[in-house]
C-alpha cells in the first residue's frame, strides 16, 4: 500500500487540499478526527490527559474542553510538549490500526493528514509528502479571522510549528494555496494523476 502524508502549517488550507484528494477518489484519514476520537470520555487517552492536566480542562459529562486545553498550550510550550508526549502515542496507534485495516481491504494508495509531520518525526513512514502551504499574510489573516485567535496564541502556534517554506523545501508535491478554490482544485487533480500514474508503474 502506498501511503503518502498531506501535512502543511497551521491554515494553510490542510482540510481543503484533504476534501479536495477524497473528491478525487483517494480514502483520507484525518489526525485531528484520530485525535477526537482518541480523548472520548474513558478512553486510555482521555484518563492520562486528565492525569497530567486536571479536572480543570473537561466538561461535567467528561468531554475534554478542546478550546481551553489549546489555548493554555499555545502560551506554555512546556503544557504544549507534555501533551504532545501524552497524546501522539495514542493518535499513532490508532492510524496504524487504520492503516492496517485498509490495507487488509486492498486499498493501494491512502492519504493520511498530519499537521506535525515533519516536528514528529514521522515522514520517514510515508512514501510520498504533499505539503499545502500559502503565503504567510494569508496564513495570519486567517487565523485571526477563522479562528478569533489572540496575537499571542498566533504565535504561539507558530513558534510550535516548522515555518512553511522549511516544509515545502521537504515536499513531494506542493500545493501553492494563497488563491481561489479552483486553482487549488487544478493543482490537486495534477497530483493525484501523478500519484496514480506512479501506480500504475508499480503493478
Amino acid at each position: 500500500m502506498f501511503k503518502v502524508a498531506l501535512t502543511g502549517g497551521i491554515a494553510s488550507g490542510k482540510s481543503t487540499v484533504a476534501a479536495l484528494l477524497a473528491e478525487a477518489g483517494l480514502p483520507v484519514l484525518d489526525s485531528d478526527t484520530v485525535a477526537r476520537e482518541v480523548v472520548a470520555p474513558g478512553r486510555p487517552a482521555w484518563q492520562a490527559l486528565r492525569q497530567t492536566f486536571g479536572s480543570e480542562f473537561f466538561a461535567a459529562d467528561g468531554t475534554l474542553l478542546r478550546d481551553r486545553l489549546a489555548r493554555h498550550v499555545f502560551v506554555h510550550p512546556q503544557a504544549r510538549q507534555r501533551l504532545e508526549q501524552v497524546l501522539h502515542p495514542f493518535i499513532a496507534q490508532e492510524i496504524q490500526s487504520r492503516l492496517a485495516a485498509w490495507e487488509a481491504q486492498g486499498q493501494a494508495l491512502v492519504v493520511v493528514e498530519i499537521p506535525l509531520l515533519f516536528e514528529l518525526g514521522l515522514e520517514s513512514t510515508y512514501d510520498a509528502v504533499i505539503v499545502v502551504t500559502t503565503a504567510p499574510a494569508v496564513q495570519r489573516r486567517r487565523l485571526l479571522q477563522r479562528d478569533n485567535r489572540t496575537e499571542a496564541e498566533i504565535q504561539g502556534i507558530l513558534a510550535a510549528q516548522m515555518p512553511l517554506a522549511a516544509k515545502a523545501a521537504r515536499a513531494d508535491f506542493l500545493v501553492e494555496n494563497s488563491g481561489d478554490l479552483d486553482d487549488t482544485r487544478q493543482q490537486v487533480k495534477k497530483i493525484v494523476a501523478a500519484l496514480r500514474k506512479h501506480l500504475d508503474k508499480r503493478h
